[in-house]
């Protein structure tokens, strides 16, 4: 009874959060300034901690921090996927007013998906467990290919196989209409980042309530977090090998869980170690503090 009472407070916020993000606060196309994005972050991390203090009274405090450690790895590793989303606004020359409503229905279609995702991974884990191996792989992949691949910042988006097979698909309305083109393209790039993120969670808990609610809390808060990076992306240089790190362990620990199991806690206190650790030597040594001294 507590998690169906939880999952009905869930919903009511999310949508009613929705409702007045797009219907009041941004009911007209507009450019979302430093101030705003760093006070929209501020409140989707408030509100998500609200809702582990729901289930911490619910449910109790090992499912809270369960759900805070799938918080935190979805939005680390979803830091990767806002990097695309600038150059994708870049390759589309998307006006910033518009930016916005992009990904805000870019992240309703995200919300959808990752439900499918999530609920397809849970079924497929608990009849072959052997797949924890192969979500395992995943993420040391990923991680590998995190630290290594350096991406080509001046890559346009808008010549891509991808976009090309849309156009010569669609209708031509839409086709020619450079907005619904990028909104598809985000689209993509999550479904995409979601082979790495999903499995990240599953690592954690198969408890599907707790893999969703904290994909969508961290979902939620992305918009906020990617007008904030696009004002100061450059100064948290080291943070792409935080997450390669982060995917290599993450990744490990779903591989060896037969054998050996590391627990939320000490999960979240590498994670977070991980990421402080990076955050500390990016604006101490990075590109901008070494021009800077």
């Amino acid at each position: 009874m507590s998690e169906q009472f939880l999952t009905i407070v869930f919903a009511v916020v999310v949508l009613g959060c929705l409702v007045v993000d797009l219907g009041v606060l941004h009911r007209r196309a507009k450019v979302v300034t430093l101030r705003a994005a760093l006070f929209g972050t501020a409140f989707w991390v408030a509100l998500a901690l609200a809702f582990a203090g729901g289930i911490y009274v619910h449910l109790g405090p090992p499912q809270a921090m369960t759900f805070l450690t799938g918080y935190v790895i979805e939005q680390s590793l979803s830091v990767d996927n806002l990097f695309v989303f600038l150059l994708i606004f870049k390759s589309f020359k998307t006006p910033l007013e518009s930016q916005h409503r992009v990904l805000f229905w870019g992240i309703i279609g995200a919300l959808v998906l990752r439900a499918l995702c999530i609920g397809l991974g849970v079924a497929a884990l608990q009849r072959f467990s052997w797949l924890n191996y192969g979500f395992g792989a995943i993420l040391v992949l990923g991680g590998i290919k995190t630290a290594f691949d350096k991406d080509d910042d001046e890559a346009d988006m808008k010549d891509s196989r991808l976009v090309r097979v849309l156009k010569r698909c669609l209708p031509e309305r839409l086709a020619q209409s450079p907005l619904f083109l990028t909104l598809v393209v985000v689209e993509v790039s999550d479904l995409i980042f979601a082979v790495d993120s999903i499995p990240a969670v599953l690592a954690v808990t198969k408890d599907p309530f707790l893999v969703y609610t904290s994909n969508v809390f961290a979902i939620l808060g992305l918009r906020s977090i990617y007008f904030a990076l696009a004002h100061m992306m450059r100064l948290f240089a080291y943070l792409p090998y935080a997450l390669a790190v982060i995917l290599v362990f993450v990744g490990v620990k779903i591989g060896i869980e037969d054998f050996y199991t590391v627990s939320v806690p000490v999960t979240l206190a590498v994670i977070g170690g991980l990421l402080g650790v990076a955050t500390v030597a990016s604006l101490a040594f990075g590109p901008k503090a070494v021009k800077a001294a």
